[in-house]
């Protein structure tokens, strides 16, 4: 700016005085000039230093500042993924906290419904043995003020006891109690615990069977007589000894047999079980003898007897083919062996008839099969209305005999039973012998084709060789 001005006075200068004192002026102007351009550049070169002194360090702050920018931003990243992965967590430990509560309820539930079974389960001289438990888990149950670990410990205390119980009563168990005697009075003595059956024996010797007594956890005792009385002294003194008397009155082993014999299962199915019985025994006899049959046939099979055959029949000898198929006990073989025997008449004729008489042979039985998996339903099916027909008449009449009504039903579904297991049973041998006539269907026709093939061969060369002869005969003669 001060150039600028001093530029302009000079030149007003020259323009107003004479030539020699615009030529000092302009002398003297660039001169300050000068003066002046140096100074700014001085002062230039002197702003320059500053700034390139002061960038540096504002270059080294910057960069110190963007690698803390960065660590933060990686810092902020770490600590978002962390928030993520500690939400999947959080979110993680909620369903399976709600899990857990319901797996808890349902477990709370159990144990509800085990201790209120328990006790009417337990025979009654046993609230002496685990009635603390079992009074104790009930309380639990019942108060909802209880923590729930306390609950539970509770009730599984009651498991635990009832885990021993079970174990400790495995052939029998005895342990101390009270009891009423026959007498009225409260007597200390010894329980034993066989199965269902509780007898107490108390202190002064007297011994029998222990009784629920309502409105009270102390058993009544009932004395036995005779020799049951000194068994059951014995057995609850030692706790050694046989049972003196069953107290099932027999019915347990009934139930045993009764669930377990065949023989009552068939008498239950009326009358039609026996012809149902004989269909059974027909059709085993038949499958045993086509089992048989079979595994005869099988070892009589002889493929090099059939292979010499066919040899034999291509060389044009037909008489040791014939002997080769007589002496062979492949039914195959034999069959082609009568086929050629007989092919003066006609070899198609005798294989179809030589064929039809081996098969005969496999197919025996297989109708048996097939008569007794239609019958067997259909006598399970009339048993179905004998039963029921016998049901209906007892309905209408007395009704006080409910054993008899479900006796006809059972008759009805036993012999519907039997009759169906009948058929399913036959059905699968009488497929599987199917099978095994049409495999030997195939091989005999099979080898019928091929000897009619060797036989027609046969032909055709003996034709040839007949009509050469005829030619030879013939330009002989001319």
């Amino acid at each position: 700016m001060k150039l600028l001005t001093t530029i302009v006075a000079a030149l007003c200068l020259c323009g107003s005085g004479p030539a020699q004192a615009g030529s000092e002026a302009v002398h003297g102007l660039n001169k300050t000039a000068t003066e002046e351009l140096g100074k700014s550049l001085a002062e230039l070169a002197k702003l320059r230093s500053q700034i390139e002194s002061e960038k540096l360090p504002l270059a080294k702050n910057l960069t110190t500042l963007e690698d803390r920018l960065a660590e933060l931003r990686k810092e902020h990243d770490r600590y978002a993924r962390q928030a993520d992965e500690d939400n999947l967590a959080v979110a993680n430990l909620k369903t399976e906290s709600k899990l857990r509560e319901g797996e808890l309820a349902y477990t709370a539930t159990l144990l509800d419904e085990y201790t209120r079974s328990l006790e009417s389960k337990v025979n009654v001289s046993e609230l002496q043995y685990c009635g603390k438990a079992i009074d104790a888990a009930k309380q639990a149950a019942e108060n909802d003020t209880l923590p729930r670990a306390q609950r539970f410990t509770t009730q599984l205390a009651l498991v635990t006891a009832s885990i021993t119980r079970a174990f400790d009563a495995i052939g029998g168990m005895r342990f101390a109690g009270e009891a009423v005697d026959p007498t009225g009075a409260v007597a200390s003595g010894q329980f034993a615990l066989v199965g269902p059956v509780a007898m107490f024996r108390a202190v002064n010797g007297s011994t029998g069977v222990v009784m629920a007594q309502p409105g009270s956890t102390r058993p009544l005792v009932r004395a036995l007589d005779g020799e049951l009385q000194t068994g059951m002294a014995s057995l609850v003194q030692g706790g050694q000894g046989a049972m003196p008397f069953d107290p099932s009155l027999g019915a347990a082993l009934k139930a045993l047999v009764s669930k377990t014999n065949l023989i009552h299962i068939f008498v239950q199915g009326g009358p039609i079980m026996w012809p149902l019985l004989a269909a059974s025994i027909l059709a085993l006899g038949a499958v045993l003898e086509r089992l048989l049959f079979l595994m005869n046939e099988g070892r009589k099979r002889d493929s090099k007897a059939l292979e010499r055959l066919f040899n034999a029949v291509q060389r044009g000898a037909l008489e040791e083919a014939i002997q080769i198929g007589r002496e062979s006990k492949f039914f195959v073989a034999r069959a082609l062996g009568y086929a050629l025997s007989h092919r003066e008449q006609s070899l198609p004729n005798a294989l179809v008839y030589a064929q039809s008489v081996e098969l005969k042979r496999f197919r025996r039985g297989i109708p048996i099969l097939d008569t007794v998996i239609t019958l067997a339903p259909l006598l399970g099916l009339l048993g179905t209305v004998t039963g029921m027909m016998g049901s209906f008449a007892l309905i209408g009449g007395d009704l006080n005999s409910p054993g008899a009504i479900t006796g006809g039903i059972a008759e009805a579904l036993i012999a519907t039973a039997f009759g169906l297991g009948i058929a399913i049973t036959a059905l699968l041998p009488f497929n599987w012998l199917n099978t095994k006539l049409d495999q030997a269907t195939h091989e005999l026709d099979q080898a019928a084709t091929h000897l009619e093939v060797l036989m027609q061969n046969r032909r055709d060369r003996a034709d040839r060789h007949a009509a050469t002869g005829h030619d030879h005969a013939a330009a002989a003669i001319a």
